[in-house]
């Protein structure tokens, strides 16, 4: 239940219909937005926001739905449907094109996949067009929307018939115009010229004695006639036979068409309302993306949770002004139902108030809502309000006695799952009495269940708020050193509404402000006061709040990395251990084996001078060679220095196996194990083994410094086979992107193709210029362009390399 009559009226809503209309291509479209009604079945509520977040989905994708021709043809169908009657041939041009657009919705959502747009698609398998009935009309209609020559025998006759005829009283005037031109009967400039669908001559009045024959008409200064000359006077009457059996061929050819499709006409009516509903949906998804606006998840229960909403019209309005509005964060629940919102005014209470009425209107409208994700939808049978000056002469209603009337329907009617809203609560009469009243028209909304916004300046309501269970105060935010709204809400402590301030920034003098501060009593000075402090208080220990944060993560950032290097140290020094016992272990290994076959070698020879003193020298050597090695081995850094880099492993990620110098590059990521190459050897690792390292570590470590180094261990033919020369990247965002084209032109580049194809879709351009603007960079690149249109037009781009 809705009330008053004129909600829409008062929150805005009518407006946001007329926008929608205008985004509308066709009249089946504005005849879905005339139809739009508040639902209070939550089902319905749901499937009308999918179906517009599935058509969102669509456009954002720049994928290729039909954007022309939503031409409303129900009116031809009603008359095609009633025995004898015949469509006349703009009127099948129509059906023609509107059919074609139907036909390519149906098949966009038949080339998705099932789950793809579940709605949508669902309720596409439902509509029928034979293709039994395009092609009968596409045989006699052509794409110029006329009847084809070929529609039939006859019709092929007579055209040719008429030509012919034509052809020859043309040829026969042409004679009689160069006669009458070379007499001086007509200027130079005078051509041949039709009146009443006959062929005549311009002729100037003074010589119009002198051709014989019958003059059909004269110009609007009597000084030319255009006369029909009598030896063309039969073929005239000809080809005037001629235009008539074409135009009743023409007739009856368009009869029989009408005929052939009436039997069709229930399922193309019912095709046409697909096609009003798919205008329908392209002018509220274009409206959601205007506004920013989301499909917010949605719950059968009553509640309020919203992040950084935005009031729709307000948000319209500065756009085109580049201001942005000031968003509102609002919860209510079980225990926090109502909330009370006080401050000075003009402070943007109101806004904030019609806000919460106007979002909640349009999404359970079917329409999305201008939020930020993380935010959630409840949902509510009734939406009452009472907003602005109700006064009636008719009625005798002053504007307190149409608050209290609104009052009494509230406290009749409101229960668990309504919402009301209520703007100046209690205003209108004696601030006493009204404030009373005010209170105890609360405490009964409180008990009744309901959901609901006030706004108010009474004292005794904000009193009342914070000791109830089931009300929460709020305040419009105040500057209250410089005096100047801020226009954010703060739910959790009552506002000020800063009347004594105001009126001495306005000027008023001193001593009139001190006098109505001592008349209003020190007790609700002092309380203004106290809000006044209090909220300057807040501010300052919240800029406080955001200073210690920052030295926090600071401080914590710290603690990491020293712990990181302190744990580096560690497992360093463990190692050069482990090497060095391994390095002694073999030197040890390989002495003692030179040793052996040093004394066999000599047992051998039996001692003899040269070949013992041979032996004996290489056995030195050997000493000299292994001292050299511990000494070089000494005075290097005991382990290479590693730049560790954050962020997770992804193909193309640079990495070190825990424990060991190896560093190689991930070629593939599969659930936790990981494909790298080190040099020309591929294996699998667990990615708990590796730990990611900078581009300048793996340089270091590999000595990739040219480009012979850069293509060490990459498979030429493997990746000129899984190279290709077309990317996809609708619906990256930014940074994705650019990644993914960084890739594409290194592959590119590397194996020597000259032109590249790059998907990006079409949607606002913000894409295609963020792809194009990052291409520029590149200095391999000779020029860009978009695609040919019926390729993807400006959602491709396609680039030329050197």
């Amino acid at each position: 239940m809705l009330y008053p009559n004129t909600l829409e009226q008062k929150l805005g809503f009518d407006k946001l219909r007329e926008r929608l209309k205008e985004l509308c291509i066709s009249s089946l479209g504005q005849g879905f937005v005339e139809k739009i009604r508040f639902s209070e079945n939550f089902g319905m509520v749901e499937k009308l926001v999918s179906q517009t977040a599935e058509m969102q989905r669509i456009l954002e994708l720049g994928e290729n739905f039909p954007s022309q021709n939503y031409i409303d043809a129900t009116p031809y169908l009603k008359r095609a449907s009633i025995e004898g009657m015949l469509l006349t041939q703009p009127e099948f041009s129509d059906l023609k094109v509107s059919l074609l657009t139907i036909r390519l919705c149906l098949r966009f959502f038949e080339s998705q996949e099932a789950d793809a747009f579940p709605i949508l698609g669902e309720y596409a398998k439902t509509i029928r067009v034979e293709k039994a009935v395009t092609d009968a009309i596409d045989r006699i209609i052509d794409d110029r929307g006329q009847i084809r020559d070929s529609a039939s025998s006859e019709l092929s006759r007579i055209r040719k018939r008429l030509i012919s005829e034509q052809a020859g009283i043309r040829k026969k005037l042409d004679t009689i115009l160069k006669s009458a031109r070379s007499n001086g009967w007509i200027g130079d400039d005078v051509s041949l010229t039709v009146r009443n669908g006959r062929m005549v001559i311009p002729v100037a009045a003074e010589h119009k004695r002198k051709l014989r024959g019958f003059i059909h008409d004269e110009s609007a200064t009597g000084q030319t006639v255009f006369i029909e000359p009598t030896d063309v006077f039969e073929s005239n009457n000809e080809i005037r036979e001629l235009e008539y059996e074409e135009r009743r061929e023409m007739n009856r050819i368009l009869h029989e068409l009408t005929a052939y499709i009436r039997p069709f006409v229930p399922d193309l009516q019912k095709a046409y309302g697909f096609l009003g509903l798919m205008d329908f949906l392209r002018a509220k998804a274009r409206l959601a993306g205007e506004m920013g606006a989301i499909n917010p998840p949605f719950e059968n229960r009553q509640f309020i949770d919203w992040r950084e909403a935005r009031h729709p019209l307000l948000h319209l309005s500065f756009q085109k002004q580049g201001k942005k509005v000031i968003p509102l964060n609002i919860e209510l629940q079980e225990k926090q139902r109502i909330l009370i919102v006080s401050g000075p005014n003009a402070g943007g209470k109101s806004v904030a108030l019609k806000t919460v009425g106007l979002i909640q209107y349009m999404f359970q409208c079917g329409l999305l809502v201008p939020m930020l994700e993380g935010s959630s939808m409840g949902f509510f049978q009734n939406i009452f309000i009472d907003i602005g000056d109700e006064q009636s002469l008719e009625n005798d209603l002053s504007t307190y006695s149409s608050h209290l009337t609104n009052m009494r329907h509230f406290l009749s009617m409101a229960n668990k799952r309504t919402l009301f809203l209520i703007d100046e609560f209690g205003t209108g009469t004696e601030p006493g009495l009204g404030g009373a009243i005010a209170e105890a028209i609360l405490e009964n909304l409180t008990k009744s269940g309901a959901f609901g916004m006030i706004n108010t300046h009474y004292t005794n309501l904000k009193v009342l708020a914070d000791k109830t269970e089931g009300l929460v105060n709020g305040a419009m935010r105040f500057d209250g050193e410089h005096l100047e709204p801020l226009y954010q809400l703060e739910i959790g402590r009552p506002g000020s509404s800063f009347a004594f301030e105001i009126a001495s920034k306005i000027g008023l003098p001193k001593a009139v402000v001190a006098r109505a501060k001592e008349k209003l009593g020190t007790q609700q000075v002092n309380f203004e006061k106290l809000l006044k402090e209090l909220d300057i208080e807040r501010r300052v220990f919240a800029e406080k709040n955001i200073e210690i944060g920052i030295k926090e993560r600071k401080l914590t950032k710290q603690v990491a990395d020293y712990t990181a290097l302190k744990e580096k140290l560690e497992n360093n020094e463990k190692k050069i251990v482990n090497e060095a016992k391994q390095k002694a272990k073999n030197l040890l290994s390989d002495a003692n084996q030179l040793i052996e076959n040093t004394i066999r070698e000599i047992k051998e020879n039996k001692a003899e001078k040269e070949k013992t003193k041979t032996v004996r020298t290489t056995l030195e050597n050997f000493g000299k060679n292994n001292l050299k090695l511990a000494e070089v081995t000494e005075s290097q850094p005991a382990e290479e220095e590693y730049e560790p880099e954050g962020g997770d492993i992804t193909p193309g990620s640079y990495v070190r196996i825990s424990g060991q110098t190896a560093i190689g590059e991930v070629l593939s990521v599969k659930g936790k194990d990981a494909e790298i190459r080190i040099g020309d050897l591929k294996s699998n690792v667990k990615l708990n083994r590796l730990e990611k390292v900078s581009r300048k570590t793996y340089r270091a470590a590999t000595g990739d410094k040219g480009i012979k180094a850069a293509y060490r261990g990459v498979d030429m033919n493997e990746r000129m086979l899984n190279f290709s020369f077309n990317l996809d990247m609708r619906g990256k965002r930014g940074e994705e992107a650019l990644g993914l084209v960084d890739q594409f032109m290194d592959n590119a580049i590397m194996l020597g193709y000259d032109e590249l194809r790059i998907v990006h879709g079409k949607g606002d351009g913000i894409l295609r210029t963020l792809v194009r603007n990052h291409l520029r960079g590149y200095k391999q690149v000779a020029g860009m362009y978009d695609e040919h249109a019926d390729r993807g037009g400006a959602g491709v781009t396609i680039v030329k390399l050197k």
